[in-house]
């Protein structure tokens, strides 16, 4: 269950530099438990650098930290089991089973979650008996999934969790995720899939340049909603189009103009990506190559 006004991820301040290039300059962030937050930047951004430093494997320059409480700098393993954590690749486990890796994970932790009820979650129970080095990309980031979630977390990094999904296997992980929500487990979530962070997300943090640029409900993010919209229809010489910050009036002027039904009518309001690229800035300059690890 979700405790309104409980912090899970406080973040201030947060800066870190690698060899004099700044990866996190002044980073705030923060978010509530029970929540999906998805952190949405181009690659260099820093968001790589922030999370690995909210998970406890990289310190951080300067700037205050918690993470379900603690600073992960000084955490102990107690908190590291309150945490699951996605990675890219598990690239030594390839000569164990699915059955045999999820098991082996589960002992890690105090409370686990029944390998095979994890294994069936993420879509692998066919692939149980199979080696991992057999499977297929796509189900290769199931079973990291599998391993993230075994121990019951409480907050969870999901680092480009569908990579490699097709868009059937996408939606059904959006599932697991939805139920975990429902469990109460918080989900920090890095993806450059926009409809999966508008399908997921509670609350987008758009990173540029090592700072959080924006924040928000996706729907709402940089003014969504209150931006003009773009009317189209098919006039009797072509298509047209109007700009309006009042859409709902100019369809009604339409449509006594046309005397009913006006052709293939649109209205549409910025999309999350139309928002994103704004925010982030063609113009900007990019991070140096190397600065996000």
């Amino acid at each position: 269950m979700r405790v309104a006004g409980t912090k899970v991820v406080e973040v201030a301040g947060l800066r870190k530099a690698y060899r004099g290039t700044v990866a996190v300059d002044g980073l705030d962030l923060a978010m509530d438990q029970g929540e999906v937050l998805s952190l949405l930047g181009p690659n260099g951004a820093g968001k790589t650098t922030t999370v690995e430093i909210l998970e406890g494997y990289r310190r951080r320059d300067a700037g205050e930290v918690r993470v379900l409480g603690e600073d992960p700098e000084r955490a102990g393993r107690a908190w590291r089991a309150r945490r699951g954590i996605v990675l890219q690749s598990n690239e030594d486990v390839v000569d164990l089973t699915v059955a045999e890796c999820v098991g082996h994970f589960a002992s890690f932790y105090p409370r686990p979650a029944p390998p095979a009820e994890v294994i069936e979650r993420v879509g692998l129970t066919t692939k149980a008996g199979a080696y991992v080095r057999s499977l297929s990309g796509g189900q290769r980031r199931r079973l990291d999934v599998a391993l993230g979630i075994v121990g019951r977390p409480e907050l969870v990094f999901l680092d480009e969790p569908t990579t490699g999904f097709d868009p059937e296997a996408r939606r059904q992980f959006w599932d697991v995720v939805r139920d975990l929500t429902r469990e109460g487990t918080s989900v920090l979530l890095t993806t450059h899939y926009l409809e999966e962070a508008e399908a997921l997300a509670d609350r987008v943090a758009v990173v540029n340049l090592g700072r959080v640029v924006a924040t928000g409900r996706p729907s709402e993010l940089g003014g969504r909603q209150e931006a003009a919209a773009e009317v189209r229809w098919l006039g009797p010489g072509g298509w047209q189009r109007r700009t309006t910050e009042r859409p709902t009036a100019l369809v009604r002027e339409l449509e006594a103009a046309f005397g009913g039904e006006v052709p293939r009518l649109t209205v549409t309001r910025p999309s999350l990506e139309d928002v994103y690229l704004r925010l982030i800035g063609a113009e900007l300059p990019g991070a140096p190559e190397g600065a996000e690890r």
